[in-house]
């Protein structure tokens, strides 16, 4: 039997289309400004935050540090406010440690709910002017 063909394209946490995260930073597995995946991405880069210096500090502290400019990989270092697509895994682990940065539902990919829960998600959701 054959699989249907998905040509709706990835869906996000809530089962909609995936939105962009960022427009304005190359972020995602893709460096296409969303939090697309596929099976070569091991760190499922699928939850879209907004930085804080609590987090980038926390991040720092587990050896991912995230603020410092990196030319050679065309990475310009993140800053509070900033969007971006984080590990499912490292969202999770800030959000036990308490710094969990908050997130775009619309943005985030479905995958991501194989490591953290929507409930969690949603409690720390960006709310939308």
């Amino acid at each position: 039997m054959i699989a249907p063909i998905n040509n709706e394209g990835p869906k996000n946490v809530l089962g909609e289309p995936l939105q962009p995260c960022c427009t304005r930073l190359n972020t995602g597995w893709y460096r296409n400004g969303s939090c697309e995946t596929d099976a070569n991405d091991g760190g499922r880069h699928v939850i879209c935050a907004q930085m804080t210096d609590a987090f980038l500090a926390f991040s720092k502290s587990m050896g991912n540090d995230l603020s410092t400019p990196m030319p050679e990989y065309n990475f310009p270092g993140l800053n509070d406010g900033d969007c971006w697509c984080l590990c499912a895994a490292r969202w999770q682990e800030a959000f036990e440690a308490g710094v969990p940065p908050k997130v775009r539902l619309a943005a985030c990919e479905e995958s991501a709910l194989a490591v953290v829960s929507l409930d969690h998600l949603k409690a720390h959701q960006i709310v939308e002017q």
